[in-house]
C-alpha cells in the first residue's frame, strides 16, 4: 500500500486531549491503526516531557515526543535526539526585564526531579492554572530571587496568567534588547481566559523540531501531515504537505486556508486522518 505520509505529528492539548482531558476512543484506535501501517508519530507538545508522558503512554506503541515547544526531542523510552538551551546568561538578562512579572514567570530544565520547574512566587498564576501547579508540585521549586536558579542553561521561560496580563507581558518583552535572541510562542485559550507566552532561544520550535527530525528519518515535508490547534503550532503546520487544524482552532489559525477538521470533542484527529488516508484504511 502506497501511503501519501511516513510521518504524523500531533498537538496535545486541545487537538489529542479533548476538553475533559482524555483522548477519545476513536481517536486512539485512529493512531494505532496509524501505527500499524509504519507511519511515525511525533507528539509535538507545549508540555515538558515528563508531563507529556502520561498522555504519550496511553498510545501503548513506540514513539518520540518533541516536547517543551520543540525545546527537547526525545523518545517514550527516554532516548534522546536532541535539545535546544536557553543560554543562561540570556535567561539571567530576560527575567531581569521582566521583573514586574515575577508572579507569572516560570523556569523550565531539562531534569525530572524537583528544579524541573522554578518559580519565585506564583500568586498571579494560580487562577489561571491552578491544575497545572497541583499536578506538577512534586517538580516545582521556589527560589528568591529567581536569577539564583540559573547556575546552568534552562530549556525555556514562560510567562502565564489571563489574556490582559500577558498583553502586557507581551509589550514589555517587545522591548528586551536581546529579543533577536529568542522565540516567543503563543499558546491561548480564550474560553480559559488563559494565555502561556514560552520563551525559547532563537530558531526553537515545533516546526524546527519537526523539520530536523524529518530530515534525520530521510522523510521529506511532502510526507508530512501535521494537526494543531493554536499560534504555537503555527511552525509545525507551514512545514507540513498536509497541514490540518482542529475545529476548536483559534480564529487566526483558520485565516490560513488550511484543511479544518472536527473538533477535539468530536474526534477530529481520527476524522483527520480518515481525510487523509481513507476511511477504509483508518477503519480497518
Amino acid at each position: 500500500m502506497t501511503l501519501p505520509i511516513r510521518l504524523l505529528a500531533i498537538d496535545i492539548d486541545g487537538t489529542l486531549l479533548n476538553s475533559q482531558f482524555t483522548i477519545s476512543a476513536p481517536d486512539l484506535a485512529a493512531l494505532r491503526r496509524v501505527n500499524e501501517l509504519g507511519i511515525e508519530l511525533l507528539l509535538c507538545t507545549g508540555r515538558r516531557h515528563t508531563f507529556a508522558l502520561p498522555i504519550s503512554e496511553q498510545l501503548g506503541f513506540d514513539h518520540w515526543l518533541c516536547s517543551s515547544n520543540g525545546a527537547v526531542t526525545r523518545s517514550n523510552r527516554g532516548e534522546s535526539f536532541h535539545s535546544d538551551v536557553l543560554p543562561v546568561g540570556t535567561a539571567r538578562a530576560l527575567v531581569a526585564h521582566m521583573k514586574e512579572f515575577r508572579g507569572s514567570t516560570v523556569l523550565t530544565f531539562d531534569k525530572e526531579t524537583k528544579g524541573a520547574l522554578v518559580v519565585e512566587r506564583t500568586d498571579e498564576m494560580a487562577g489561571s492554572v491552578g491544575r497545572w501547579l497541583e499536578t506538577n508540585a512534586p517538580f516545582i521549586d521556589h527560589v528568591t530571587p529567581i536569577e539564583d536558579c540559573l547556575t546552568c542553561d534552562p530549556l525555556q521561560a514562560m510567562f502565564c496568567g489571563t489574556i490582559e496580563r500577558m498583553k502586557k507581558v507581551e509589550n514589555v518583552l517587545s522591548r528586551f534588547q536581546q529579543l533577536d535572541e529568542l522565540t516567543v510562542l503563543k499558546t491561548q485559550y480564550d474560553y480559559r481566559d488563559l494565555c502561556l507566552l514560552d520563551v525559547l532561544r532563537r530558531d526553537c520550535s515545533k516546526g524546527h523540531a519537526l523539520e530536523r527530525w524529518a530530515q534525520s528519518r530521510g522523510i521529506g515535508n511532502h510526507e508530512i501531515m501535521a494537526i494543531g490547534d493554536n499560534y504555537n503550532d503555527v511552525e509545525m503546520l507551514e512545514i507540513a504537505g498536509y497541514p490540518v487544524i482542529m475545529g476548536n482552532a483559534c480564529a487566526e489559525l483558520k485565516q490560513n486556508g488550511w484543511t479544518e477538521t472536527l473538533t477535539n470533542d468530536e474526534s477530529g484527529v481520527s476524522a483527520a486522518l480518515e481525510q487523509v488516508l481513507g476511511r477504509e484504511v483508518v477503519a480497518q
